[in-house]
């Protein structure tokens, strides 16, 4: 579980954080949602400490992080998961090699143990004859499935998604969304998702936080969410001409 109390961060004096309190919840696939310039990005800079907080806290399992010593903080990170947008694998290196960096960077297993950690982190997001491929050879959904696979190399408490969807067709999207569910619930992972994507949303959206000119403007889940009468929300979640069909639909 990770608790933010009363986060504020600013830039040059313009506030991009205002005063947010919000749970996210282990188990569960808590998702962070808004507009452009709403903030999402930097809240999710904020918990891995790509950005300092001006002020507020952040606790992971009672852990305190924001005042944490140095040596404590590297502790905690050692617990943290990453999925950037892009994928971020290393072109040079095999998708092997990708998934056994951090094993390498930040564990002490032997090579034989390192090789049988790939190779279940692999099987486990259905690229089990991947290994000798380079990104270039890959495709973009399969390169988002390898990204998943390092992410859990070394068994996160704390899995952070941001994007993890973009650039993908639906159906692609779709498998992304479910193998990151069931990560999350097969290892009780604590685990959010920065999305603009409505199809995430309704699909996986076990908790879901709105973030509207840098406060937190609503939260619910993917069932309460076509229902809120939250009118900034609604603008949201309704912006696109689907979902606009299926609010008529829910309402006819």
């Amino acid at each position: 579980m990770i608790e933010i109390s009363h986060v504020s961060k600013s830039f040059d004096g313009r506030l991009i954080l205002d005063d947010i309190s919000l749970v996210f919840e282990e188990g569960k696939t808590n998702l962070v949602i808004g507009g452009s310039g709403s903030g999402k990005t930097v809240l999710m800079k904020c918990l891995v400490a790509l950005y300092q907080i001006d002020s507020g806290s952040i606790l992971y399992d009672g852990r305190e992080f924001t005042i944490s010593s140095e040596e404590e903080k590297r502790e905690i990170r050692k617990d943290f998961g990453m999925v950037f947008q892009g994928g971020a694998l290393f072109d040079s290196q095999t998708v092997a090699e990708n998934v056994a960096f951090p094993l390498e960077m930040f564990s002490k297993l032997s090579p034989s143990e390192i090789k049988d950690r790939v190779d279940f982190c692999l099987n486990r997001v259905n690229l089990p004859t991947s290994h000798a491929l380079f990104p270039s050879q890959i495709s973009g959904g399969m390169k988002k499935r390898v990204a998943i696979a390092r992410a859990i190399a070394l068994n996160p408490k704390y899995l952070f998604c941001d994007e993890p969807n973009s650039g993908l067709d639906p159906k692609t999207s779709i498998i992304i969304d479910n193998l990151i569910q069931e990560i999350t619930q097969e290892y009780n992972i604590t685990t959010v998702i920065n999305t603009h994507d409505m199809n995430s949303v309704l699909e996986i959206g076990e908790k879901i936080i709105y973030l509207n000119k840098g406060k937190k403007w609503w939260e619910g889940d993917k069932n309460s969410i076509l229902e809120t009468d939250n009118a900034e929300v609604n603008d949201f979640v309704y912006a696109s001409e689907l979902f606009k069909r299926i609010r008529r639909a829910s309402h006819s």
